[in-house]
């Protein structure tokens, strides 16, 4: 049978459309909210591409207007799957802009609530993400750290092993001070977003980000602003927290 969508989040922002645009249409904006490395070909009939482990989704560019509107979507496939992305964004007084993130298309089949359902959860999530880097790293790029951990058989459990593992009780909830340990280096921060699926926390020099990942472990997803932060290291880093916590 299949479901036709359309999801809508907005938000209000303390940046700049120029701070937004540069967000949402470069390479560099992408990593610093989103998930993997990021590339665009600017323009009206140009791509954006990501690369997150085996996920390589290329999309063409069908709107293209600076600081205004960008819009883009992948072609159908053979049984008739679709999603395009629209972003608005209209400037405020005080430097301040309302974003939109328009998420449409189409999934196919008779189970197609359980996909419907992860989407809306993810695409609401990486839009907090990006309200988030917005508000407290607008005009700075951070370094993209991806890393997965062993397979978990409870996610319940490992929420709340997640929870342990950074100062708390139980399971993460928004608002909560948080402090965890790097290797000996002690770093406090505050959980900006929680849902099913995802745990987000920020820091004063990163986004770290917690996703229940598509075959089974948890996934480190961050953006790391301190300056000469490398990637490699970084990922070896949370490669071992992860093991540590949940193997």
């Amino acid at each position: 049978m299949g479901h036709e969508f359309e999801l809508t989040d907005r938000a209000e922002i303390e940046a700049t459309p120029e701070q937004v645009w540069d967000a949402i249409a470069t390479g560099p904006g992408i990593d610093s909210w989103f998930m993997g490395r990021n590339e665009v070909e600017a323009g009206e009939g140009g791509t954006v591409s990501t690369a997150f482990a085996a996920y390589r989704p290329e999309f063409g560019i069908t709107g293209w207007e600076p600081s205004k509107r960008l819009a883009y979507g992948g072609e159908p496939a053979p049984d008739g799957r679709f999603v395009a992305y629209e972003f608005l964004i209209e400037g405020r007084a005080g430097g301040s802009s309302v974003v939109r993130c328009v998420t449409s298309g189409f999934l196919p089949g008779d189970d197609w609530e359980d996909e419907f359902e992860a989407m809306s959860s993810g695409g609401a999530f990486f839009f907090r993400t990006l309200v988030e880097y917005l508000t407290y790293f607008a005009g700075r790029h951070a370094v993209p750290v991806t890393a997965f951990g062993p397979p978990v058989p409870d996610w319940d459990r490992a929420w709340t092993t997640l929870g342990a593992a950074l100062g708390l009780g139980a399971r993460p909830s928004e608002g909560d001070a948080v402090r965890l340990d790097l290797g000996g280096r002690p770093v406090e921060g505050v959980v900006y977003a929680v849902n099913a699926h995802n745990v987000g926390v920020r820091t004063a020099d990163a986004l770290y980000r917690f996703l229940e990942g598509f075959h089974g472990p948890m996934v480190a997803s961050h953006h790391v602003f301190a300056p000469g932060a490398d990637a490699t290291a970084e990922e070896k880093r949370w490669q071992e927290w992860l093991a540590a916590c949940f193997g």
